[in-house]
C-alpha cells in the first residue's frame, strides 16, 4: 500500500513547482517537484561543505531535502525543503542566504544559475 503526501505546505510547493515548469518552460522545477514526491526518506541530506565545494560563482544550490551543518562554508545562497539549525546559522553567518523552496521560484522563475545538489 503507497502513503499519500499529506502534508499540506509539501503539496502546495509540489503544486508551485509543476505550475512554474509549464509556465516558464523550466524543467528545474520538474524535476525538482518529482524528487519531493518521492517518500521523506529517499530525500537528499547534504552538508553545507559539500555544497560550497560543487557551487559555482553566482550559481544558486537547490537541496530537494535536508541541509546539515557538517563542514566549512563561504558566501552561498542555498535553497532547501528545511535547514538544521546548524547549517542556517553557518550559512547566514557566513554571509549567505537560505531560501524556502517557493522563494526561490518567485526570486528565479526560469531557474537559470540554479544548481540541484543531492539527490
Amino acid at each position: 500500500m503507497r502513503r499519500k503526501k499529506t502534508n499540506p505546505q509539501l503539496l502546495r510547493t509540489i503544486d508551485v513547482l509543476y505550475k512554474a515548469a509549464r509556465r516558464h518552460k523550466a524543467a528545474i522545477w520538474k524535476a525538482v517537484a518529482k524528487k519531493l514526491e518521492k517518500p521523506s526518506k529517499n530525500w537528499a541530506e547534504v552538508n553545507v561543505g559539500k555544497i560550497a565545494k560543487h557551487l559555482q560563482d553566482g550559481e544558486i544550490a537547490l537541496v530537494p531535502g535536508k541541509v546539515l551543518g557538517m563542514g566549512e562554508v563561504g558566501k552561498i545562497e542555498v535553497a532547501a525543503w528545511k535547514f538544521s539549525k546548524t547549517a542556517r546559522q553557518k550559512i547566514e553567518k557566513a554571509g549567505g542566504k537560505c531560501y524556502t523552496i517557493l522563494e526561490l521560484v518567485e526570486k528565479n522563475p526560469k531557474g537559470s544559475k540554479v544548481r540541484i545538489i543531492g539527490g
